[in-house]
């Protein structure tokens, strides 16, 4: 989907793990919300470098309000077995910006092809069970600047005000610099509301677009 025409998608607040046992390997999945590749692979040296004993860390990641960049690896397992089934589950959870390592250790028997894509996707899934999802949605930047008395009254209204999510407030020695993130359509009326609470006295400027979290819920 072309990201002019992509308003959300779902990722995860946070790091989250769990483990699952399947003819006595454990499979041990940490997921964590990353934002790049290279923020992707410093996680995953980091679940590596403290649990080095294990066998296999394979990984999988999804980067990209569209889903853009998506990587996996099998870290020594058959060829397909790990990092691709990990993939799908997290394309069939519609996440992005997220990355998934799978740690094992071999419990003395073989699960074969089917044994060990079912086990890593599983894994997969009970590392997403766990996590908190958020909606981001794609916002434009509208800076609220508004003297002292306003202040408190405009950042509350804002904070009520539907399709409209406060960034950042400062109160500064000039007055108080407010930045909303307000839906790409939304930008005039949010000015127009912001003119009428303070009798056209607040300056409204429109910034870049951003990527703001909103709606936060379970699986």
């Amino acid at each position: 989907m072309p990201l002019s025409s992509l308003r959300s998608y779902l990722t995860i607040a946070g790091r989250s793990s769990a483990e699952i046992e399947v003819r006595r390997s454990r499979f041990v999945c940490d997921v964590e919300r990353v934002e790049t590749e290279e923020a992707a692979r410093e996680f995953i040296e980091a679940v590596r470098s403290r649990s080095r004993e294990a066998r296999h860390h394979c990984t999988a990641f999804i980067l990209g309000p569209d889903g853009a960049i998506q990587r996996s690896n099998d870290d020594g397992e058959p060829s397909g077995t790990a990092g691709a089934p990990m993939l799908e589950v997290l394309r069939g959870r519609g996440v992005s910006d997220v990355v998934a390592v799978v740690t094992r250790w071999f419990g003395g028997v073989l699960l074969g092809t089917g044994g060990l894509i079912r086990a890593y996707g599983d894994a997969v899934s009970a590392g997403l069970d766990a996590a908190s999802l958020v909606t981001r949605e794609l916002r434009v930047e509208a800076l609220v600047e508004v003297n002292h008395a306003d202040g408190p009254r405009v950042e509350n209204a804002l904070r009520g005000h539907p399709g409209t999510t406060v960034i950042t407030v400062d109160y500064l020695a000039t007055g108080v610099r407010i930045i909303a993130g307000v839906e790409p359509d939304g930008f005039d009326e949010l000015a127009g509301f912001v003119a009428s609470l303070t009798s056209g006295a607040a300056a409204v400027t429109a910034g870049a677009t951003t990527w703001v979290d909103t709606d936060p819920h379970r699986p």
